[in-house]
């Protein structure tokens, strides 16, 4: 069956035949619900039926969540990596919300739970805070603009390389360590070497210039490189 012709509908048989299966009573459509399992005396089961990820899904199941810890979302399982790095999106959402997941794979009905629902406190990270704070220190200024896309940004490093294509526009081709000396960029070698942008080129060992490709960087980051040259200037 096609993604685009799968309704929430076509979910239900094979999500009420795997609850079934765990010897659950099934009903659907009750109250608010799309799909309500009940076993002895346990909480209900409640799952939310939809036709593909959608923001409306996790908002159902957190409203379901008034009603019981024990709420699934379900959505027909796809092929292809979009939907298999989706599915991991929403796995990792659904794990923060304390909300389950099932997949129904249409051309046999199989049901697979990915998650069970569970009470969620995210670990944080040291080594990741360190490193975002070891940039917003190293970062000059504040040179973007929130929510802009992650290309074209000012990150640290590029302030670096172009504190080393301001020395090297300065003096011409000069040895690695007076750059690293002169803008204050103690992986200057490195980052000139590495040369992530193809500013930098190596005229003998240890030395280094400007390639065409950094004359031009220098107009285009003008702006910046005075700022970040006034901004050097009062500390």
């Amino acid at each position: 069956m096609a993604a685009s012709k799968v309704r929430e509908t076509d979910l239900y048989a094979p999500i009420k035949l795997f609850l079934e299966g765990q010897g659950y009573e099934v009903k659907s459509e009750v109250g608010a619900a799309d799909v309500v399992a009940v076993r002895g005396e346990e909480a209900p089961v409640i799952v939310e039926l939809k036709a593909r990820f959608s923001l409306s899904l996790f908002h159902q199941a957190i409203e379901r969540q008034a009603v019981t810890d024990a709420v699934y979302v379900a959505v027909p399982r796809l092929g292809g990596k979009p939907f298999r790095k989706a599915l991991r999106n929403n796995q990792s959402l659904c794990r923060r919300l304390g909300v389950g997941l099932m997949t129904v794979r249409m051309k046999d009905g199989l049901v697979e739970a990915h998650l069970d629902p569970a009470p969620y406190k995210p670990r944080q990270s040291k080594r990741k805070q360190a490193r975002l704070l070891r940039e917003f220190t190293r970062l000059v200024g504040d040179p973007n603009t929130g929510g802009s896309t992650r290309s074209g940004l000012m990150t640290a490093y590029r302030q670096d390389a172009l504190r080393c294509l301001n020395v090297l526009m300065k003096a011409g081709p000069t040895k690695a360590a007076q750059v690293s000396q002169t803008a204050n960029v103690t992986n200057a070698r490195r980052l000139m070497a590495d040369n992530h942008y193809g500013w930098f080129e190596r005229v003998e060992t240890g030395i280094y210039a400007l390639s065409p490709k950094g004359e031009s960087a220098t107009k285009e980051f003008q702006a910046e490189l005075e700022r970040m040259r006034a901004a050097s200037s009062t500390t």
